[in-house]
């Protein structure tokens, strides 16, 4: 799965410039690693982060009710279709996000899923209720849609032959989510998400009400501690996967996902040193321990495209 050759419309060229953009501003974490692909590829994901960006934006603007963010991302979403059919469009990331797709043969069927992810946060707020999930299978899918997919979608652009990569990057993609999981209760609970599986939370003596009413200066309580650590052990699980996902992908390639994979990976490190209170204070990896990981991805970038 290679790319077909470049072109070299300028305007073109200013819908990527619009998408990395975007990326270097809102892609805290991924940014560093895009930036240890080759131009082509750096573009095509940018593009595709650009495109999830939207999508996600118009779904999370909780300025505006559930049913005008559905009119508007249903607009968008037809908008988006006729423009990957070849329609004229004036949007920077529709334009880029379609000679991304088209040169390296992403299935619009994923791009499609990914908008799915995103609707799921947005049925389950019209309810009123808690968004919750009943077991982990549950709570799979919705990580398969909102980060397994842009896994699916990732390795295209950086390159794979061995089909064995698909399953790979789809469990590479559950473990990113559980981090963000983990790392992002405090936050969730106050918007009344709870993406922990309730079954996991009466294992551990935890009750939906405590979390989406907890009082944020609250000590961190053992069921707590024991219920994060095992979402964190499952995260652990499912990182294995990316171990065996590096050597499938294209060797240019490897560099950037080694980069993403180990700052992901490092969030979830500094959780677990923590002790699990994700309550006091948001886990992030400092920008100097960022910046060392990807000096470590652009020298093998280096190395790569001289002897790989």
């Amino acid at each position: 799965m290679t790319p077909t050759a470049p072109s070299h419309d300028l305007t073109l060229k200013g819908a990527y410039a619009a998408c990395r953009a975007i990326a270097k501003r809102e892609a805290k974490n991924f940014y560093y690693a895009f930036v240890a692909l080759p131009l082509e590829r750096r573009n095509a994901i940018c593009a595709i982060y650009a495109f999830m960006r939207q999508a996600d934006d118009l779904a999370d603007d909780e300025s505006l009710p559930c049913e005008e963010r559905r009119r508007r991302l249903d607009a968008w979403l037809t908008a988006w279709r006729e423009a990957a059919k070849g329609a004229p469009t004036g949007d920077p990331v529709f334009l880029a996000a379609r000679d991304a797709t088209t040169r390296f043969e992403i299935p619009l069927a994923l791009l499609d899923e990914l908008v799915s992810g995103v609707t799921l946060d947005l049925d389950n707020a019209s309810t009123g209720a808690p968004e919750t999930y009943a077991t982990f299978a549950d709570l799979y899918r919705y990580c398969y849609l909102v980060a397994s997919v842009v896994g699916l979608v990732c390795i295209r652009i950086f390159g794979y032959s061995d089909l064995r990569a698909e399953k790979l990057a789809e469990e590479t993609g559950i473990a990113f989510q559980l981090t963000n999981i983990l790392r992002d209760v405090a936050e969730d609970a106050a918007r009344n998400r709870v993406y922990l599986p309730l079954k996991d939370l009466a294992r551990h003596g935890v009750t939906l009400d405590s979390l989406v009413h907890r009082a944020p200066a609250a000590p961190l309580r053992a069921g707590e501690r024991d219920l994060f650590a095992a979402i964190a052990r499952l995260a652990e699980h499912y990182y294995r996967a990316s171990r065996f996902l590096l050597p499938l992908i294209d060797p240019v390639s490897r560099p950037a996902l080694w980069v993403l994979v180990t700052i992901y990976h490092a969030l979830l490190k500094r959780m677990e040193r923590a002790n699990y209170d994700v309550f006091s204070k948001r886990a992030s990896v400092p920008l100097i321990q960022k910046l060392a990981i990807l000096a470590v991805g652009l020298a093998w970038t280096a190395w790569a495209r001289v002897f790989g």
